[in-house]
């Protein structure tokens, strides 16, 4: 089976992490696109990098990791795009639970939560992990996207 594309995406906090994984992901074999930003900038937002890998996530129908300070602002952007499912990880667990309960498209994290050990673990398990199509788990997702169906 091939390996999914990749999108990467960071603020200025995620600027250095983002590089190191996509370097990382790169020696694994996978096709990683960067988004950006391509220098440090204070000054650049999150929103920005979040809508672009979005974008590219249901054009291609592949998947996506956003990195900020905490992965909270990247999650809460991506997670506004119909058909985006992102899901903010912290441990190893929570990257697990991301893909096999909540069948992430995205993968959020931050630079100042998590090392750079930790997040290459968090990625590499959530890219192995498949979504768990226990019935429970297809009524939720289910619910969610029938919420995100009537906007409201």
């Amino acid at each position: 089976m091939d390996k999914p594309i990749i999108y990467l995406g960071a603020d200025h906090n995620g600027f250095e992490l983002k590089n190191q994984i996509g370097d990382f992901l790169k020696k694994k074999g996978y096709r990683i696109y960067d988004l950006g930003p391509f220098k440090y900038d204070k000054n650049d937002d999150y929103p920005d990098y979040a809508i672009k890998v979005c974008k590219k996530i249901l054009k291609n129908k592949s998947k996506g990791i956003l990195i900020c300070g905490t992965g909270q602002g990247m999650s809460r952007a991506a997670n506004k795009v119909k058909g985006i499912v992102a899901e903010v990880c912290w441990n190893q667990k929570s990257a697990r639970h991301a893909k096999e309960h909540s069948n992430a498209n995205v993968l959020s994290f931050g630079s100042t939560m998590v090392s750079s050990i930790l997040a290459k673990k968090m990625v590499m398990i959530w890219l192995s992990s498949e979504f768990n199509k226990e019935k429970r788990h297809i009524r939720r997702y289910k619910k969610i996207i029938k919420i995100e169906n009537r906007n409201i």
